[in-house]
């Protein structure tokens, strides 16, 4: 039997990439104080921030208290209460919480305390019930056969769907598109075979080719059907996305602007304050972020913010490589599947790259609820690094 011993230690480099993510948010969201305070939005956004950061390092100081094997004794508890806020959400309740932004139910408005977004934390509570559910089912079944990865694979598409469904209501389709990212990460590490998992992905890759090209083809007949099915918002995202000159003044409005923004900046920027294009773009502060940093500090401040992103992600594999414990992984790739996709979606938006979804820059966007899920996430990564085990014979 191997000893093993628990070499408890705090992930200085992490925090020290989420300390720098957290100064660029705060000083992007000071440079645009003046444009914001002209808009519906108002200003002070960046101290708002900055109490949101604080909350933030008083809910991960409490998570480094609790070891993270603790979150699967009670991981069904997050998961069900995660699904019923989302249901609550569905059925408009409280009708006098229940908040609607521009036609999507996504948020409860609390008197005195602003707005929280379910949808948000639910992507922290799936990760850690599914990472929950694959330990659990190789506990219970050890033997790698056909028959227990179909099980497994129908065991975790069945909770990811559920809270898919509840978001693609509302609707919120960068939501949607971050917990099928989460699902699918979990799903590559889960142990499943191989030849099952390309089969699948196959499939969906022949699905979504079929799409786009009957969309292509047939626009009209598209464009009908997704009417029909309620869902006129894709409808107007994939236009703004294929043309976005033909909607500047539509659906692309966000995308053109954000394109000449970004362009621009050039090299090195406009500088603080020196820029008018940000002026025209909605939501510049949240899910266009990285329009404002690009267009301000150019080409280099853009490739400086990726950078970091790069770093974050390459540190969490880092640790999911380390961690020793299934459970602890799985926690890790979960919250990398999160992050990168997220970085991903958010700037390739920005840059017509893909379509525009309502997601916000990870660490750096303004909001309270997906500021603080993103530092719940980074909680749980020091805490599974705090307590990496190491055993005899193993190569430090």
């Amino acid at each position: 039997m191997s000893e093993e011993n628990t070499n408890s230690k705090i992930d200085y480099m992490l925090i020290f990439i989420v300390i720098l993510l957290g100064v660029i948010s705060v000083f992007t969201l000071y440079t645009l104080d003046p444009l914001l305070a002209q808009t519906k939005y108002g200003d002070g956004y960046y101290l708002k921030q900055i109490q949101w950061y604080i909350v933030g390092v008083v809910v991960i100081t409490a998570i480094m208290f609790v070891d993270y094997d603790r979150l699967r004794q009670v991981s069904w508890l997050f998961y069900g209460f995660g699904i019923i806020t989302l249901l609550m959400l569905y059925f408009h309740f409280p009708p006098y919480i229940a908040h609607n932004v521009n036609g999507a139910w996504g948020w409860f408005k609390i008197p005195g305390f602003g707005t929280i977004q379910p949808a948000e934390f639910m992507k922290v509570f799936l990760i850690i019930f599914l990472a929950h559910i694959i330990v659990a089912h190789k506990e219970k079944y050890p033997e790698h056969t056909v028959k227990m990865d179909l099980l497994l694979l129908g065991k975790i598409a069945l909770t990811a769907l559920v809270p898919i469904f509840f978001l693609v209501k509302q609707p919120d389709l960068g939501g949607v598109l971050v917990l099928t990212a989460i699902t699918v990460c979990m799903i590559l590490v889960s142990g499943i075979k191989w030849r099952i998992i390309f089969a699948i992905v196959g499939s969906v890759l022949v699905t979504g080719v079929l799409i786009v090209g009957v969309y292509i083809l047939l626009p009209n007949q598209m464009n009908d059907f997704l009417k029909a099915s309620g869902l006129d918002h894709v409808q107007g995202r994939f236009n703004a996305w294929l043309n976005p000159e033909e909607y500047s003044q539509g659906d692309a409005y966000q995308l053109v602007r954000a394109m000449r923004a970004i362009g621009s900046g050039q090299l090195s920027g406009k500088g603080v304050h020196g820029f008018e294009v940000t002026q025209g773009i909605p939501e510049n502060h949240t899910d266009f972020i990285f329009t404002a940093i690009s267009e301000q500090f150019g080409f280099i401040g853009a490739s400086i913010v990726i950078t970091i992103y790069f770093l974050l992600i390459y540190r969490l594999i880092h640790v999911a490589l380390k961690c020793k414990d299934p459970f602890g992984s799985y926690l890790i790739t979960g919250i990398i599947g999160m992050f990168a996709f997220q970085v991903f979606q958010n700037i390739g938006m920005s840059i017509q790259l893909l379509p525009i979804t309502g997601l916000p820059l990870p660490l750096i966007s303004y909001g309270g609820s997906s500021s603080l899920t993103y530092l719940i996430a980074i909680g749980i990564a020091l805490n599974v690094y705090y307590r990496l085990k190491t055993y005899m014979f193993d190569e430090s």
